[in-house]
This record gives structure tokens, C-alpha cells and sequence, in this order.
């Protein structure tokens, strides 16, 4: 008899890490596509994909980054000027790649603080708050994620950063925020993978 139930737990619980392996996999395959998006975009031009929420600038930003990073003369250094922007934005995103996690932290505050306004600052400030995570800076990366939402808030990563915020008040100790800060997500950007992964974590909260 204990034999059996010891047989029964051994498989749930096979079950369950079974599904937790299911969930890493999925959540993995869910970062690649959007490191694999974000490679696209910056091939196609580099600008932030036209949402309805920035469509009036989105498409003619892309279309002139793109036409600016072939034309443009070297000597060109206007401010606002979109291939200029790209190539330190492209610089250190690759840091990124190359998992320097500290340097790619460096040239983020760095492009931060030369182009606040750039069609590219939202996304860097998203990547600023990743790269804090992975380098295990939890306090740096949840200024960075919040900001997204603070500083550009009609722009598409703002969902994805505020389910990165709650993971961080999570691991931080902060529970009483995490239920607030998902709950903004599935109100406010119901429809996102982030809404979906907020919805989730509800659940189990």
C-alpha cells in the first residue's frame, strides 16, 4: 500500500516538473522570438514596430531610418539623427549578444543619456532593465523596467516591462506590488503574450 502511494507521488511529481520544464521551454522560445523580432526590426531599419498607439510616427521613422542609414553623409551630425542613433543603439544591443552584460549596461545608460528622445530610447530602456536582471542587479533593473512605462508610455514594450517589474518585486520580496502591477497588465494590454503570462501568475498568486 505505501509502496503504491509512494509510486503515485513519485509520478506527480514527475508530472509537475514535467510541466515546469514545459513552462522554461515555452518562456525561453518566447525571449529567442523576441531577441530574433528585435534583430528583425533593427535589420528592416531599426525603428520600433508601428503599433496603433504610435502609427502616426512608427512607419515613416522606420522609412526614414533606413533610407538615413544609406544616404546619410558621414559628416552629418544634426541632433535627432536617426542613423547616427542606430549605430550606437545596433552598438550596444550586440554587447548584449555577446552576453557583456556590464558593458551593455554601460553603452545603454550612455545612449540613454545622449538621445533621451530617440524612436530608439524606449526599447534601450527596456534592454537597460534585461541586462541589469541578467547581471543580477535586481533594484537597477526594476528603475529600469519602470521607467519604460514612466518615460514612454504609449510605446510597445511598455506591457512586456511591467511584467518584468513584477518578476523583479518578486524576487525583491515585494509581494504586496506583484498582484497590482499584473493586474495593470491584463487590464490595460489585455491580448499581449504579457497579459497572458500576468493571467498566469495571477492564478497562482
Amino acid at each position: 500500500m505505501q509502496l503504491q502511494q509512494m509510486q503515485d507521488q513519485i509520478s506527480r511529481q514527475q508530472g509537475v516538473i514535467e510541466e515546469l520544464q514545459n513552462d522554461v521551454a515555452r518562456l525561453k522560445q518566447e525571449g529567442l522570438e523576441r531577441y530574433q523580432d528585435l534583430d528583425r526590426r533593427i535589420g528592416a531599419g531599426g525603428a520600433p514596430a508601428a503599433t496603433p498607439e504610435n502609427s502616426s510616427t512608427g512607419g515613416d521613422v522606420a522609412a526614414g531610418a533606413a533610407a538615413g542609414a544609406a544616404t546619410a553623409p558621414a559628416a552629418s551630425s544634426e541632433p535627432g539623427d536617426p542613423a547616427k542613433e542606430k549605430l550606437y543603439y545596433d552598438a550596444a544591443f550586440d554587447l548584449i549578444k555577446a552576453k557583456d552584460f556590464d558593458k551593455a549596461s554601460q553603452a545603454f545608460n550612455a545612449f540613454l543619456r545622449k538621445y533621451p528622445n530617440s524612436q530608439y530610447a524606449g526599447n534601450a530602456q527596456y534592454w537597460l532593465g534585461e541586462v541589469n536582471l541578467a547581471k543580477g542587479d535586481l533594484q537597477g533593473a526594476g528603475q529600469a523596467f519602470a521607467k519604460v512605462s514612466q518615460l514612454y508610455p504609449k510605446h510597445s514594450k511598455v506591457p512586456d516591462s511591467l511584467y518584468k517589474l513584477a518578476d523583479v518585486e518578486r524576487r525583491l520580496g515585494h509581494t504586496d506590488r506583484v498582484k497590482g502591477i499584473l493586474q495593470q497588465v491584463v487590464t490595460q494590454y489585455p491580448g499581449t503574450s504579457a497579459a497572458q503570462l500576468a493571467q498566469r501568475d495571477l492564478q497562482k498568486l
